[in-house]
């Protein structure tokens, strides 16, 4: 898979880079990672180096990261910008954290679950050219698809520059692939529909500890700048993908028949023999301002 279009980092700093990763595994052996975090750590030096350069960071820069574990990423990005916030659940490993970067004075750490943290509060709002968040991660596989939806929702209100998550590599698949694919769905039209989806890499299981069953890759999500064919409501746009997908072997003749008859998609120019995955992007966009327009008491339909 194509590398990043990001500057490669010269000799001596990945030399630092590397060791610094070597010294984040060291400074932690005897964690036990947890299943129920869905914790893999990050060991391969070489793919932490190839992770950080795709990331790019830069001083002044306002950036998170989700679930650092045991730093392997958290060192090098701190070493380039000085400054960094850390959403983490694992009360283990906070005050590993907090010892290990003890003489960085702008790293913070934020003990919580990030699916219910308020990501607003990173951003100064009240500035007047405000930092955008640049949000990186190693998301655990058992929550990663509600956590982009969660982390989705703050570049509705411009407050990302970018984001950059490793996940399993099935839902990088999901989250880049077009119509007429299996891989098609909920996931891909939103997170298209606010952002550009980049896939960077893709990683084996023998870069974590413990190695995971699945293969895993990185993505990168950038934010458009402007929506070129905006919904008017979001949130219809959700209630027509989940209309569609969650019985997506059925027609849209009947995944649709309580938000839209089959003579409404006619007369739109949709044929009602297809099935979701055959929808354009823009279809979805078209069935949600629809949807909008006309709406449908689905407890009484």
């Amino acid at each position: 898979m194509s590398d990043y279009n990001a500057p490669r980092s010269t000799g001596k700093k990945s030399g630092r880079q590397k060791s610094a990763a070597q010294k984040v595994l060291t400074a932690n052996q005897g964690h036990k990672a947890r299943k129920r975090f869905g914790q893999n750590f990050l060991h391969d030096g070489n793919i932490i180096n190839k992770i950080v350069r795709a990331i790019n960071p830069k001083e002044g820069q306002n950036l998170v990261e989700i679930g650092p574990g045991m730093g392997a990423i958290t060192e090098p990005v701190l070493e380039a910008t000085g400054a960094l916030n850390v959403v983490e659940i694992d009360r283990d490993l906070i005050p590993r954290l907090r010892t290990q970067f003890f003489n960085y004075p702008n790293f913070k750490v934020y003990e919580g679950d990030a699916l219910q943290y308020d990501f607003t509060q990173l951003v100064d709002t009240e500035a007047e050219n405000p930092a955008p968040l640049r949000i990186i991660g190693n998301l655990p596989y058992n929550i990663s698809t509600p956590l982009i939806f969660h982390l989705l929702s703050y570049t509705e209100q411009r407050l990302v520059q970018d984001m950059h998550f490793m996940l399993q590599k099935e839902v990088v698949e999901r989250m880049a692939s077009g119509e007429n694919s299996k891989a098609f769905g909920r996931l891909s039209i939103m997170t298209q529909y606010q952002c550009q989806v980049i896939p960077v890499m893709e990683i084996g299981p023998e870069a974590f500890k413990p190695a995971p069953k699945v293969d895993s890759a990185i993505v990168r999500l950038i934010p458009h700048k402007t929506i070129k064919n905006p919904v008017k409501d979001i949130n219809s746009l959700n209630k027509v993908c989940l209309a569609a997908f969650n019985q997506r072997r059925k027609t849209i003749r009947n995944s649709f028949k309580k938000l839209i008859s089959a003579e409404q998609l006619t007369e739109l120019g949709i044929d009602p023999g297809l099935r979701p995955e055959n929808l354009a992007l823009a279809d979805f966009v078209m069935l949600a301002n629809f949807v909008t327009d006309n709406p449908v008491d689905l407890e009484n339909a």
